[in-house]
């Protein structure tokens, strides 16, 4: 059994590549012209300590020598420092501006919300949508899952039958973003006045007015906030909507953005008998999160991180890709989310360019040329030889893998030769929270705080797929010894974790 983009566990799919086997040249040409673009200040060290070994050489009667050179060439020293100076200026004046992360907020739904599994299938029994075959597999999904026993859904869904309706989508919009919001001004003391940009995204609810605008209305935001609502992007959009929201600070000096992730189950619940349209019902739950961004250079000293790479990989102009992942009605007419037999093959296509373009971005000199040397050999000579792949743990010390689904965690713990310890919040995270789609990077990163492990200095990689079909990454440097934010949605359990997950 495998995994979709989203976690979905679909029968009879193709496992992720294998990266050793299928790492392709071509996928490093863009990575490497970013390294190559650093050679210039590499080659500037050897000539630097050739330049003060001979300073530290020269005697009384050099230094007169040479001051009499810059007498009588005292023109071309002014245009050369004219020059330097120019150079300067226009360097710090175009250089990017740092993107700092004050603190983030994830939603904890309330208990009255979790659901066991066992009340999961009995209600799915009694709502009378699902034939015996459909229940089977549900019930098979749920124990190959990875969820535990206080995931939560929202309201609707525990209603008997289900009251899906707009204004109940609605009212789980609200309850998580402003959830998420409430604690995340909270803790900032930050005022909403302040903030001029806004970025929300939801993938399968998209209201009018739209979601940003429920955010503006509810907090009173200033009328010239640059707002913006991402619909239909999957569960890679919460780096999406990072990216954004980098790109935004870049050109609006001295500005707060904020970023709200989320997804929206209760008009997205499949009451249908198509087996690949019903394994989100047994995945997704509810969830969300909210991330404060600044620009201000004051803003560091009480930040948690910086934001030190964004990549995005977008496969949508290919026909296969564009469609793995589709929303659509069955025979029946029912609402779901379709996937093809090809889904896992193309995340892991996806994966692979993503990863091979951060690469040279984020590893060593010396990983970067074992891995380059291995695939000019082969492209050269036709030599059957293993594609070295780079240890990205010398890259990182922290990852926070979407928790989409146990198998797609699987599969990267070996295809990336990670430990348990490195997917351990992502494990975690889904066994808690489930699926909570583009939001659960951020509840894995509060895990990690939680835990008490991101130390100053530390580097942390945010990596989801999405339709479309997108893998993005993020990677966040930590500019402390970060503590947990008050109100954490692991508060009062992460002492618990981690717990032993039964294959």
């Amino acid at each position: 059994m495998s995994s979709d983009s989203n976690g979905v566990q679909i029968h009879n799919t193709r496992r992720l590549p294998d990266f050793l086997q299928s790492v392709n040249l071509k996928y490093v040409k863009l990575g490497y012209h970013y390294l190559i673009t650093y050679l210039f200040t590499l080659t500037l060290i050897p000539i630097m300590v050739l330049i003060t070994i001979h300073v530290t050489q020269m005697n009384l009667d050099d230094v007169h020598a040479l001051w009499l050179q810059l007498k009588y060439n005292l023109v071309s020293i002014l245009v050369c420092c004219v020059i330097l100076v120019s150079g300067s200026v226009i360097f710090f004046m175009t250089r990017p501006r740092p993107i700092y992360l004050i603190d983030f907020s994830c939603y904890r739904p309330p208990s009255r919300l979790a659901v066991q599994s066992h009340q999961f299938m009995e209600h799915s029994r009694l709502t009378g949508y699902f034939d015996e075959s459909s229940l089977e597999f549900q019930r098979k999904i749920l124990e190959r899952s990875g969820l535990g026993e206080e995931t939560y859904v929202p309201d609707a869904m525990h209603h008997l039958p289900p009251t899906p309706s707009m204004a109940a989508a609605r009212e789980e919009a609200e309850q998580v973003m402003y959830g998420a919001l409430d604690n995340l001004f909270a803790n900032t003391n930050v005022k909403p006045k302040d903030i001029g940009i806004l970025v929300v995204n939801c993938s399968l609810f998209n209201p009018t007015p739209s979601l940003s605008a429920m955010i503006v209305n509810k907090y009173k935001l200033r009328g010239n906030i640059r707002s913006y609502n991402l619909g239909g992007m999957g569960c890679s959009a919460g780096v999406i909507a990072i990216d954004l929201a980098k790109d935004l600070l870049q050109v609006h000096r001295k500005t707060y953005a904020v970023v709200v992730s989320t997804e929206n189950i209760t008009q997205n619940w499949y009451f249908g008998n198509k087996k690949s349209m019903l394994i989100p019902n047994c995945l997704f739950r509810v969830g969300g999160a909210a991330i404060l961004l600044s620009n201000i250079a004051s803003d560091r000293r009480r930040s948690k991180y910086e934001l030190f790479r964004a990549v995005r990989t977008h496969k949508g102009a290919d026909d296969k890709a564009f469609e793995c992942v589709y929303q659509e009605q069955d025979d029946a007419g029912k609402t779901g989310v379709s996937l093809s037999k090809d889904l896992m093959a193309i995340a892991g296509d996806s994966l692979k360019t993503n990863i091979t373009t951060l690469g040279p971005l984020v590893l060593p000199i010396s990983e970067q040329i074992l891995f380059f040397s291995t695939l000019i050999t082969k492209k050269l000579f036709n030599a059957y030889k293993k594609t070295y792949i780079p240890d990205f743990k010398l890259a990182f010390d922290h990852f926070c893998i979407h928790a989409g689904g146990r198998a797609v965690i699987d599969e990267l713990e070996k295809n990336l030769e990670l430990e348990p310890k490195h997917v351990e919040a992502s494990r975690m995270t889904l066994h808690r929270f489930g699926n909570t789609s583009s939001s659960s990077i951020w509840y894995e990163l509060a895990y990690i705080e939680a835990k008490g492990k991101m130390k100053k200095g530390n580097r942390v990689w945010q990596i989801a797929f999405g339709s479309g079909f997108k893998c993005n990454s993020a990677v966040w440097k930590a500019l402390r010894n970060v503590k947990p934010s008050p109100n954490s949605p692991w508060e009062d359990c992460i002492m618990n974790y981690p717990v032993m997950i039964h294959a």
